[in-house]
């Protein structure tokens, strides 16, 4: 093999990898939450990602909405999660969560068949952190 064939065999391999690994960081999918009770799918929206719940094990309504008026409504269906890509692999934006019924600021960075999720309220006074498997 000769120098230019070395090279262009380099380069190649290189973006093979470069490919494996920007598919690697696509957080597109349906994940399973750390209890496995609540399956959520995220998806492009709106120029980021966007989080539906579309499974629980139990489903029940979103009783601790801080909304009066949505307390009826079943959390199965609600958009949980609404972000924007910050890098590869990184996201930044809001995570509603309906045990609580608080709104997050929050950060989501995919981690191989994993999606790990933090998120703070009261100016990051009170956070939770998760990790999400992909279903």
């Amino acid at each position: 093999m000769n120098a230019r064939q070395a090279l262009c065999t380099l380069l190649m391999a290189g973006a093979l990898t470069t490919a494996a690994m920007a598919e690697a960081q696509e957080i597109a999918g349906t994940y399973v939450n750390e209890t496995g009770r609540t399956k959520v799918k995220i998806s492009d929206c709106n120029s980021g990602v966007c989080g539906t719940i579309v499974w629980m094990n139990q489903p029940v309504n979103d009783i601790n909405n801080p909304d009066a008026s949505k307390r009826d409504r079943p959390v199965v269906g609600l958009q949980a999660v609404s972000m924007k890509a910050t890098g590869p692999g990184t996201y930044a934006g809001t995570l509603y969560d309906p045990e609580t019924g608080k709104t997050y600021s929050g950060k989501a960075k995919v981690a191989g068949n994993a999606v790990e999720l933090s998120g703070c309220v009261l100016g990051g006074l009170i956070c939770k952190s998760a990790t999400w498997r992909r279903d």
